[in-house]
C-alpha cells in the first residue's frame, strides 16, 4: 500500500521548506523595486536590478541543468540556500548601517537568479525519486499550490514589511531560507548512479537541448506552452494599460493581479483530480482553449474587479496542464538528463516571460489598447488552434515513459 504524500518524511520536508522560502522570495521580490527607487529615486535602477536578477537566472539555467546532472542534487540545494541566505545578509546589513548601493543590489540580485536556475532543475530532478510515479502528479500540483501561495503570501507581506522598515523584508526573506536549509540536512534522496556522461560541458549543454529537440511531444508542448506565456504575458500588460484608461484605480489593479493568484491556487488544488479526470490532451488543450474564449471578453468588462475575476478564470486550468506535462516529461527523461530537460524548459519559459511584457509594451506603444487586445487575441487563438488538431498531442498519453 502507497503511503500518502502528507506522511512521505522527505516530500514534506521539501514541500514546506519551500513553501515558506517562497513567501520570503516574494516579500524580497516586490521589495527590491520599492527599495532601489528609494535609495535612489530612479526608475531605471530599479528595472536595471529587476532585469539583472531575470538575466542571470536566464544566463545560468543551460549550465545548471548540466551541473543539476553531475552533481549532487541535494548538496545544490542546500547550497543555494546557503548562498541566498549569506548575500540577503549583506543586504540586510548594508540597509541598517544606511551603506547598499544599487551596484550591491544588483549583485544581490544576481546571486538570487543563479541559485534559482540552480535549484529548481534540482529538486524538479529529485521529485521522482522522492514519491512513486503514480503520486509524481499530486506531487508536481501540490508544488505548483505552494508557490501560488507564496507568492500571494509573500506579495502582501512584503508591502507591510517594507513600510515598516526597508530591510524587514530581506530579514525575512534571509530566515526562511535559514528555514529551508534546516529542512534540507534531514533530507534524505535515494543515491543515483555515478555520472558518466561526457566531461565536455558544452557537449553536455548540446545534449541535453537534443533530447528535448528529439522527443517531439516534449518539443511541440514546450512551443506550444512557450507561444502562449509571450501572447498572455503581453495581454496582461495590455490589459492593465486598458484598466487604467477606463478609470481603474491602482488599489483595484492590485486586486486584478492578485485574482492570478487565486486562480493559481484554486486550479492547484483540482489539478490531481482534473489531471485523472479530463485526460492527457484534454488536460493540455484545456487552459488554450479557456484563454482563447476568455481572452476577448476583457473588451467588455470594464469593472476592476470583473477583469481580476477574468484573470483567475483564465488561470483554473492551467495547473492542470502543467501537472500533466510536467510529470509526463519527468517520467519520460532519464534520471541523468532531467536536470537538463528542467534547464532547458526554465530558460525557454523564461524568454517568454522576459519578451511577452516588452511585447505588450510595443503593442501599447502604438495601437490603442482596445486592438491590442485583439492582436493578442489572434495571436493566442492562432495558437490553440494548433494545439487541437496536433497529432502530437491528441496522441499524448500514447508515449512511452522509462520505469
Amino acid at each position: 500500500m502507497t503511503t500518502s504524500l502528507a506522511r512521505n518524511r522527505n516530500y514534506t520536508l521539501l514541500w514546506s521548506g519551500q513553501a515558506l522560502a517562497e513567501v520570503g522570495f516574494s516579500a524580497s521580490l516586490i521589495a527590491f523595486p520599492l527599495l532601489v527607487l528609494a535609495v535612489t529615486g530612479s526608475p531605471a535602477a530599479s528595472g536595471l536590478v529587476l532585469a539583472v536578477d531575470a538575466a542571470a537566472q536566464l544566463l545560468a539555467g543551460l549550465p545548471a541543468g548540466v551541473l543539476v546532472d553531475r552533481w549532487d542534487r541535494r548538496r545544490i540545494m542546500l547550497a543555494c540556500e546557503a548562498a541566498q541566505a549569506v548575500a540577503l545578509g549583506t543586504l540586510v546589513v548594508a540597509l541598517v548601517y544606511g551603506v547598499a548601493s544599487v551596484w550591491h543590489m544588483a549583485l544581490v540580485a544576481a546571486v538570487m537568479g543563479v541559485c534559482r536556475a540552480l535549484f529548481e532543475p534540482a529538486e524538479d530532478s529529485c521529485l521522482p525519486r522522492l514519491v512513486p510515479d503514480e503520486q509524481l502528479a499530486t506531487a508536481v500540483a501540490m508544488n505548483s499550490a505552494r508557490t501560488s501561495l507564496g507568492q500571494m503570501a509573500g506579495t502582501a507581506l512584503g508591502g507591510v514589511l517594507f513600510a515598516v522598515s526597508r530591510w524587514l523584508p530581506f530579514l525575512v526573506d534571509l530566515l526562511t531560507h535559514c528555514v529551508a536549509f534546516v529542512t534540507l540536512l534531514f533530507l534524505r534522496v535515494p543515491p543515483r548512479a555515478p555520472f558518466v556522461g561526457d566531461p565536455r560541458f558544452l557537449r553536455e549543454i548540446r545534449d541535453g537541448l537534443r533530447w528535448v529537440w528529439a522527443r517531439r511531444e516534449i518539443r511541440v508542448t514546450a512551443v506550444c506552452a512557450v507561444v502562449l506565456n509571450l501572447f498572455f504575458s503581453a495581454f496582461y500588460l495590455v490589459v492593465i494599460v486598458l484598466a487604467q484608461h477606463r478609470g481603474v484605480s491602482p488599489a483595484v489593479i492590485g486586486v486584478m493581479a492578485a485574482m492570478l493568484g487565486v486562480g493559481g491556487v484554486v486550479g492547484s488544488l483540482l489539478a490531481p483530480k482534473l489531471h485523472r479526470v479530463l485526460g492527457p490532451y484534454v488536460s493540455i488543450a484545456g487552459v488554450f482553449w479557456a484563454v482563447t474564449a476568455l481572452t476577448p471578453v476583457s473588451l467588455l468588462v470594464a469593472d476592476g474587479y470583473a477583469l481580476g475575476g477574468l484573470f483567475a478564470l483564465m488561470m483554473v486550468l492551467a495547473p492542470t496542464a502543467n501537472t500533466t506535462i510536467s510529470t509526463h516529461q519527468l517520467l519520460l527523461t532519464p534520471d541523468e538528463l532531467r536536470g537538463r530537460l528542467s534547464g532547458v524548459l526554465a530558460v525557454a519559459v523564461g524568454l517568454a516571460g522576459v519578451l511577452g511584457p516588452v511585447l505588450g509594451g510595443v503593442l501599447t506603444e502604438f495601437l490603442a489598447p482596445t486592438d491590442a487586445v485583439v492582436v493578442c487575441a489572434v495571436g493566442i487563438a492562432l495558437v490553440t488552434a494548433f494545439v487541437t488538431v496536433s497529432p502530437t498531442l491528441r496522441r499524448y498519453a500514447d508515449q512511452e515513459v522509462v520505469p
